[in-house]
């Protein structure tokens, strides 16, 4: 089943918005105890009128909103709804100082900046103070997508196209038992894939992202495709050196289709990938198995109907009701196995992906009490990441805390078999304890067979009889491990929890790395 995002924008990008070039363009806080997001779900359905209002909802003048700009009374505007989020202050993430950027103004702008991955009108549904007026609604709505609409669409950027010798185009043949359609993309595509095709009651959609770009195929077919068709990885043929994708699809009778088909929403359109809602797919869980004491690998299975291949370095998001409130977080798929079986990658069609269960947290908690053959909505792939800037690099340098091992597990495939400028490959591997290192038998064997691949485990709470390095991160152990030999050339991954990734960076440009040399994963 597909679900067409609200205008909500509950496309999310991270819970950490950070930039290629390392720069974050969001820093979290330390929570004072009892403010988590499960306690902050808690305490707005406790009855307590969070607006000021007693429960009326006014239409609010720009005027009126510019009144309400103090850390007790702060008021902002989201897509032309009022928030009185006075409330919520010690309960957000991002701290008040990042908050009180948008007290008493439009914080549309700021918050698509770098809160994509919140379902702000669920979380803030108690704080709704109402609506813009007409006169301050008509400036914002020049920015706002077009109201969402039923199927397979999704909204209309409002981003300018760009020239139309570098847009992709589309083609299509057939013969009286097939269709084919081909995308020419007019630039090489990663050997990862960037391709995510939906075909249900008649109606495809192609999604082919190429850099910061999102082009997309929206159709009601013709005619009639086999009923129940099961899309697999071999109908999405990929010729990655021109650019140039295929997709067969068989027809539901033999014949001539006089056309392809009937233009949907967002057909033949190329924008900004940021400007494009996200689509969520009801996926099938299909097995949970345990990598170590509190990491789980989840296999989900994709509709019948959909294929989708994740670039290395992207992630998808995972949605759910969690207390009658929308929570959406970012994952990064690996392959089931590590290092992947094959030079390019599992051909499975299924997504895995490595989880830490919290416990205490918001999310995890609910994804982990799961059966197999529950569903879960699963997002396409997001995020800013780029294997181009890789192209010429002698030295890449990867640093992982915890789960934030799991962007790198694809990338060390990509830098050993398909980017061969890359001599040396090293992961610094940050951990609590020893049982807490994913995948180590698998790193560790790696590195033993494979010259160009070094792996380095560092942990912040060894026990006694741990023999390798220990600490958490700091300059001293980054200037031992990572070398810059002459005439070489860097660059340097980071993910992990937000303190561990900021104090890194700062760590990494105090050694003397530039920003065109760094890049934060998100999430």
């Amino acid at each position: 089943m597909l679900n067409v995002p609200t205008q909500s924008f509950p496309a999310p990008s991270s819970q950490q918005r950070v930039s290629p070039s390392g720069q974050s363009g969001r820093n979290k806080v330390a929570l004072k105890p009892g403010h988590s997001l499960m306690d902050w779900i808690r305490f707005a359905k406790s009855g307590k009128d969070l607006t000021g209002l007693r429960g009326r909802l006014i239409e609010v003048t720009e005027e009126e909103l510019q009144k309400h700009n103090r850390r007790e009374d702060c008021w902002t505007c989201i897509r032309g709804m009022v928030y009185n989020v006075s409330a919520y202050m010690d309960y957000h993430p991002g701290g008040e100082e990042e908050l009180m950027k948008a007290a008493g103004v439009d914080g549309t702008e700021l918050f698509d900046q770098v809160h994509r991955w919140v379902n702000y009108e669920s979380m803030l549904k108690e704080c709704l103070v109402g609506r813009m007026s007409t006169k301050a609604a008509t400036a914002v709505r020049a920015i706002l997508p077009p109201p969402p609409v039923t199927g397979l669409a999704s909204p209309t950027s409002v981003a300018p196209l760009p020239d139309k010798d570098s847009r992709p185009r589309y083609d299509w043949f057939q013969t009286d038992g097939t269709v084919h359609l081909v995308v020419y993309t007019r630039r090489k595509i990663p050997s990862s894939g960037c391709t995510t095709v939906d075909l249900k009651a008649g109606v495809l959609r192609l999604e082919v992202l190429l850099g910061k770009m999102s082009y997309m195929i929206h159709l009601r077919l013709s005619d009639e495709v086999e009923e129940m068709l099961q899309l697999l990885s071999s109908t999405v043929h990929t010729a990655f050196s021109v650019g140039k994708i295929q997709v067969s699809i068989r027809k539901g009778a033999h014949g001539k289709w006089a056309s392809l088909g009937q233009p949907l929403e967002s057909h033949n359109t190329f924008v900004r990938q940021k400007d494009r809602a996200l689509l969520y797919r009801d996926c099938v869980l299909v097995s949970k198995t345990e990598v170590n004491h509190n990491t789980y690998l989840f296999r989900l299975q994709l509709p019948a109907g959909t294929v989708m291949h994740v670039p290395v370095g992207k992630h998808v998001c995972l949605k759910a009701l969690v207390q009658d409130v929308e929570v959406v977080r970012p994952y990064t798929p690996v392959e089931h196995i590590f290092p992947a079986a094959s030079k390019n990658g599992s051909q499975e069609s299924d997504l895995y992906l490595m989880i830490k269960v919290y416990p205490g947290g918001a999310f995890t908690p609910h994804l982990s009490s799961l059966s197999v053959g529950d569903r879960v909505a699963v997002s396409g792939p997001e995020g800013t990441f780029s294997l181009r800037p890789l192209r010429d690099v002698t030295n890449l340098y990867l640093i992982a805390a915890g789960t934030g091992f799991t962007p790198m597990a694809r990338l060390i495939r990509a830098a050993l078999e398909d980017i061969e400028t890359i001599g040396n490959t090293k992961l610094l591997f940050f951990n609590r304890r020893e049982e807490d290192i994913l995948w180590r038998f698998e790193l560790d064997e790696l590195a033993a067979n494979n010259g160009r691949f070094q792996v380095e485990h560092v942990l912040s709470e060894p026990s006694e009889r741990w023999t390798g390095r220990k600490g958490p991160v700091n300059e001293p152990i980054l200037t031992e491990l990572l070398s810059r030999p002459d005439g070489s050339k860097c660059y340097v991954c980071v993910c992990g929890p937000a303190a561990f990734t900021e104090l890194t960076l700062g760590l990494l440009k105090h050694q003397g790395f530039s920003e065109q040399e760094l890049h934060a994963f998100q999430g």
